[in-house]
């Protein structure tokens, strides 16, 4: 079933209300996954952490994921000509397995017609990511990023991966045709 979603641009007043929503939903999978017992974390027991979130916002086009009227999830990506790149995605944990990822992202491709090919990333304990991207959305695994191959365009991805994520993220890509 797909669902009658709207991708509503960010407004600067509900920034506040967007970090805390996206945090929600990146907890819910560490938590899933790890349990408290996790350090996985950025901050505070955050898993993704409020300048992240501020940074993908500032550098990207940002959208609220908009159900009825109600947000329910948010989206930031960044086009160059034919190229994309999905920098954040979430849906709220209490709106899960109802289509509206997937009804959002056809969205964001109704949006952007030119661009040939969209790249994201996720942890490697995410497999609701990994499924989502893979199988409902077309996405291609291409590389994984670790301690033993770091992200080439981000130098500290090495560092910052052995004390956070030591087991790695996953990078998609996705071609249109």
């Amino acid at each position: 079933m797909m669902n009658c979603i709207e991708l509503k641009p960010l407004e600067a007043e509900e920034l506040n209300r967007f970090v805390r929503d996206n945090q929600e939903a990146f907890n819910f999978g560490a938590l899933e996954e790890f349990g408290l017992r996790d350090n996985h974390f950025e901050e505070d027991e955050q898993i993704i952490s409020r300048a992240t979130i501020e940074m993908s916002v500032r550098d990207g086009e940002t959208y609220r994921i908009m159900q009825s009227g109600k947000p329910v999830g948010g989206l930031v990506i960044k086009v160059d000509g034919d190229e994309g790149e999905l920098e954040l995605l979430f849906v709220s944990p209490h709106a899960h397995s109802r289509g509206i990822g997937c009804a959002a992202w056809c969205e964001v491709e109704r949006l952007h017609p030119e661009v040939r090919v969209w790249e994201t990333v996720t942890l490697y304990f995410e497999q609701r990511n990994i499924h989502f991207y893979v199988n409902r959305c077309g996405f291609h695994i291409v590389e994984f990023y670790n301690s033993h191959h770091p992200d080439p365009n981000d130098p500290d991805m090495a560092q910052d991966k052995d004390e956070q994520f030591p087991a790695g993220m996953f990078r998609f890509e996705k071609v249109v045709r």
